[in-house]
């Protein structure tokens, strides 16, 4: 059975998805969620580093973390270096500390298209979501109660949706653009 507020929920996890996922473009300038959600092998198990330390950024090109148990020290920095960031933490006591090197102009233009296609991606996942929640619709045809005036009502509640949230995921690119080719 279609339900607009399930589309709605559906469309907001979705968004929340693109925006964690364009959260890992690196844009020249140290922010906490570079590495917050980089896993790390601790206590027998996987958790993040943000269940871990306290991540600050004291200037636009330094991240510091500090964990609240320091025996998790080597693990958080054997985590960043396994996770691909091309990022070099550096141990200074109790505290790592990772120094973000400025975008060169090519880096950046590197960095837009993958933002696009970040954007392309989200924008895929809204069409297979429209896709999934239209069969809904589609399959409530001759169904007891369902007229076709509420199955056009539907399709366009669902339409509207759809268009808010191509909306909301072009502004988040437009967004991670701008934030990239500043200087």
């Amino acid at each position: 059975m279609f339900s607009i507020q399930d589309f709605k929920a559906d469309g907001e996890k979705l968004v929340q998805v693109v925006l964690n996922d364009m959260a890992t473009v690196k844009t020249g300038r140290a922010k906490p969620s570079l590495v917050e959600n980089v896993e790390v092998e601790v206590y027998g198990t996987t958790m993040k580093v943000m269940e871990l330390a306290t991540i600050s950024s004291p200037d636009t090109s330094m991240l510091v973390i500090a964990p609240w148990d320091s025996s998790v020290l080597s693990a958080i920095n054997k985590g960043i270096l396994a996770a691909g960031l091309n990022l070099n933490p550096v141990v200074d006591s109790n505290q790592i500390r990772i120094s973000i090197p400025p975008l060169t102009e090519e880096r950046r233009l590197e960095m837009v298209k993958l933002v696009k296609q970040k954007l392309e991606s989200g924008k895929q996942m809204v069409r297979d979501l429209r896709s999934k929640f239209k069969k809904m619709i589609d399959d409530q045809k001759g169904k007891p109660g369902i007229s076709e005036d509420d199955i056009e009502r539907d399709l366009e509640a669902m339409q509207k949706e759809v268009e808010a949230l191509s909306t909301k995921l072009e502004d988040l690119s437009k967004k991670k653009e701008t934030e990239l080719m500043e200087i």
